[in-house]
């Protein structure tokens, strides 16, 4: 029998629960990169209202809780799946943007809140600055209109393989 993917190619952890993106700013835990060689965040959003663009923000930690935390200008691409109702027909789009922590308006100038959107960021663990081991990705208060969304956090490259449930805790 094959190996499965979990445990021995990825991880994969909450960043933050579903949760409307207009009740307050969401905050992202915090996920190791110790173990691993990099991280895919995946962010699913529904559609909202026209002006309720989202701003996600990618951040830096020297440690799981506390400690120092910085920006990491490293998303200089992301991919994007967007329709008016994802119906899993959709391919992905590239999008680059210069260097930065911040994407704001993913993938549609203007109209990213009107869409249901997947998107899939990028971050090789050798990014992080020295003595950084965590990162974070945060969702600014889109406005006063409802709009779902929730982030995941895919560890990839695990340097040490192990069945599921002997997985160490990615927080």
């Amino acid at each position: 029998m094959a190996m499965e993917a979990l445990g021995r190619l990825i991880d994969i952890c909450i960043g933050a629960a579903p949760v409307d993106l207009s009740t307050a700013a969401v905050t992202g835990k915090r996920v190791k990169l110790r173990d691993c060689g990099g991280l895919t965040i995946l962010v699913i959003k529904g559609a909202g209202t026209a002006g309720d663009d989202p701003t996600f923000t990618l951040q830096q930690h020297t440690a799981g809780s506390g400690g120092t935390s910085a920006s990491l200008p490293v998303i200089d691409h992301y991919y994007v799946k967007s329709a008016a109702t994802l119906a899993g027909t959709e391919t992905w789009t590239k999008v680059t943007q210069a260097a930065a922590a911040t994407i704001a308006d993913p993938g549609a100038a203007g109209t990213s809140a009107e869409s249901q959107q997947i998107l899939a960021i990028e971050v090789d663990a050798a990014q992080l600055s020295d003595g950084y081991t965590h990162v974070s990705l945060n969702c600014a208060d889109v406005g006063t209109n409802a709009q779902l969304g929730a982030i995941l956090y895919l560890r990839r490259d695990l340097k040490v393989e192990r069945t599921p449930s002997a997985l160490a805790a990615s927080l």
